[in-house]
């Protein structure tokens, strides 16, 4: 199932003050009927995620004249896939990678289900290699969360020229 999640706003959705270049901001992703909606939040303003929130996460504004990063190609990104796929104490990492990977249309969300052992799978196919994948629901712990974004900076973003 695909969301049209808006832009960020660049205002914060408590105080509605204009966020600045470089300051610290979170947004949540907050289910509305068949829809999702995003808000932004000033740093001062956060107090945790929306209880029912589907999701957040923790940014910069850019500067006005930054250079956009860009990710690597798909292919090197699929090839990282595989990769993790092979090593048990990276499933939280291979996790995060699949919800990128979803989100740049790589991979297509199908559905969740349980397995034997009543752990969450996301089932996902990637319609490039017309096969299907079960990705276990392995949320990275805080600290965690951390080390996997600088790794995913070192192996899968570059400088745009």
């Amino acid at each position: 199932m695909d969301y049209e999640v808006q832009r960020f706003s660049r205002h914060c959705a408590v105080t509605g003050r204009e966020l600045a270049p470089g300051e610290t901001f979170y947004s949540a992703l907050i289910p509305s009927g068949a829809t999702v909606s995003r808000q932004d939040y000033c740093a001062a303003a956060w107090h945790g995620p929306p209880e029912n929130s589907l999701g957040w996460w923790k940014s910069q504004v850019p500067a006005a004249d930054a250079k956009k990063p860009q990710w690597a190609p798909n292919d090197a990104m699929l090839q990282l896939f595989d990769e993790l796929a092979d090593q048990s104490d990276s499933a939280d990492m291979r996790y995060v990678l699949t919800l990128l990977l979803i989100r740049r249309r790589v991979l297509r969300l199908e559905e969740t289900e349980k397995n034997g052992a009543n752990e969450e799978m996301l089932v996902v196919s990637c319609p490039r290699r017309q096969a299907d994948y079960r990705i276990a629901v392995v949320m990275p712990e805080p600290a965690r969360a951390a080390a996997i974004q600088q790794m995913f900076a070192q192996l899968l973003l570059r400088n745009a020229a």
